[in-house]
């Protein structure tokens, strides 16, 4: 059995998209970009400063500008355009239940994150909740995973997994010998999971359960 479980949020736990898109082409007209919230899907999961400049050829010295753009939308109106992935509040609370110590591994903000999950009211089921910080610090998803193993207080691995829904989480968590859950209700591309080497496959909240026990 593993003991800790790590999750990521977006494309995880909640479905982002809408939120996520719409600050994303917002941050984009800032800089005259006109792009359809359909093609912005692949903003979800990787940082935000890098996805601007890999996505969008927006210049490194300038993503903090669009960071704070996005920010601009996202802190009152963005953070509440998600859902919560049906099954999980459920999911959440048998693993409780059956001794797991679960914590929130996350590259968007931690203040952001701390919301999402009071807002779903499942913040209750997690020891730690681990993000970015709004400077741009540890934004990378081995320095969040490092981080969170840190406030566990887990030196030892082998009793930790990691569930995510994007190849970001898959090799975070490889560098610390960590396996990990891949998602398929997220947001990953077909094969992504695989391909990044994610030991299992769950294609609903209740799979995470019985991989773990």
């Amino acid at each position: 059995m593993y003991k800790y479980i790590l999750f990521d949020l977006d494309g995880t736990l909640t479905n982002p998209e809408e939120g996520i898109t719409k600050c994303v082409q917002y941050a984009l007209k800032k800089f005259g970009i006109n792009a359809d919230t359909d093609s912005l899907r692949c903003y979800i999961g990787p940082p935000l400063h890098w996805s601007f400049t890999h996505f969008h050829g927006i210049e490194p010295k300038d993503a903090k500008r669009a960071v704070d753009f996005y920010r601009e939308r996202y802190a009152h109106i963005g953070i509440f355009e998600n859902m919560l992935i049906d099954g999980f509040e459920k999911t959440l609370k048998t693993l409780n239940e059956k001794g797991h110590i679960l914590a929130v591994a996350t590259s968007k903000p931690t203040v952001f994150a701390k919301k999402i999950l009071e807002k779903y009211n499942i913040i209750q089921y997690f020891d730690v909740v681990v993000g970015s910080e709004l400077d741009g610090t540890r934004t990378e998803k081995d320095q969040v995973i490092e981080y969170t193993l840190k406030c566990l207080g887990v030196t030892d691995t082998d009793s930790v997994i990691m569930v995510g829904d994007r190849k970001y989480d898959v090799e975070g968590a490889a560098k610390f010998g960590i396996p990990t859950i891949g998602v398929t209700f997220g947001f990953a591309e077909d094969g992504e999971l695989e391909k990044a080497g994610a030991k299992y496959i769950a294609t609903c909240p209740e799979d995470i359960i019985r991989i773990t026990s």
